[in-house]
């Protein structure tokens, strides 16, 4: 038995280690897109603005021309030109005290990419602000052509990639809850783990209710405690391969938990079967959840 533990164990490790090479190279960065409904028929910028008074150009070394702006970052030198330089000044003298515009002034901090233009994006238009600089903390402005110019309230970005939505016609912006993110995070790794587990169940010959109570109790203990894990660790930080390090021990333990567990508990079969079902059901399912995490990660973050 030692030697299938051994065997498995450096089965699911290899599976990781092909994972997390496809995440090494990148980590995932802070996104917030702005979906703007209703929006103006004139020209229009939307930026971002970030708490705190405008302190200049604040990358590269501080000194001549290694000082990059908001624009610098998010716009090449033609696309700059191209600019409607008027616009771009009412936008700036409608930011309120005490704020800057991330974009057309810039962060004070770690530099963002943005979007002050926008594109076409089913009937809406799409706003995105990626990279380091992203504020947590945020309200979004919104300067027309004509001369009207809108601040948002005090938004918050509650996770690492998110959106907020805009409808220009009420003049009212909103971000969504962060809880339905969580809540789908954590169901769409718990329940692909239960049906697999459970089609293994079945097959190692398993029926009594006995049998079945006892693999949903542990399972809700083991496994839904790594799903919260999962779900927290995910949303805010994203998946890279660091995070997923920590995928694999928590591996290793689960599975001894639960071979222990199943061992004592799992009296319908003999102690050997419930051992060797312990440890194909973990394999199983921690493939399984290596191959969905990042997939489900991004289809989770396209729907919040």
């Amino acid at each position: 038995m030692k030697k299938s533990l051994r065997f498995c164990v450096l089965l699911a490790l290899a599976a990781a280690l092909l994972t997390v090479s496809a995440f090494a190279d990148t980590g995932p960065k802070a996104q917030l897109k702005v979906l703007v409904k209703n929006a103006p028929e004139e020209p229009y910028y939307l930026d971002l603005l970030e708490k705190g008074d405008y302190q200049g150009h604040t990358y590269g070394s501080g000194d001549g021309d290694d000082t990059y702006s908001g624009l610098d970052w998010s716009y090449s030198e033609e696309e700059i030109a191209a600019l409607d330089s008027e616009l771009l000044d009412a936008l700036r003298a409608a930011v309120p005290e005490g704020w800057h515009a991330c974009t057309a002034q810039g962060t004070n901090g770690a530099p963002m990419w943005g979007d002050l233009i926008g594109s076409d994006a089913g009937g809406v238009r799409l706003h995105s602000f990626r990279y380091h600089g992203v504020p947590d903390t945020y309200r979004i402005i919104l300067v027309t052509k004509s001369g009207e110019s809108w601040v948002s309230g005090v938004l918050h970005r509650a996770t690492l990639q998110s959106s907020a939505t805009v409808d220009w016609a009420a003049r009212i912006a909103n971000a969504p809850s962060p809880a339905m993110a969580y809540a789908l995070q954590f169901l769409c790794t718990l329940l692909p783990t239960l049906l697999i587990e459970g089609l293994l169940l079945f097959a190692f010959g398993y029926r009594s209710k006995r049998s079945w109570l006892v693999f949903l109790l542990v399972n809700l203990v083991t496994q839904g405690g790594f799903a919260v894990y999962l779900a927290v660790t995910v949303l805010n930080h994203g998946v890279s391969g660091w995070s997923l390090i920590f995928y694999i021990p928590i591996e290793v333990i689960i599975t001894l938990v639960e071979l222990l567990l199943y061992r004592r508990l799992l009296t319908e079969k003999n102690k050997a079967r419930a051992a060797v079902y312990a440890m194909a059901a973990n394999l199983c399912s921690a493939v399984l959840g290596l191959w969905l995490i990042d997939p489900l990660w991004h289809f989770i973050v396209s729907i919040s």
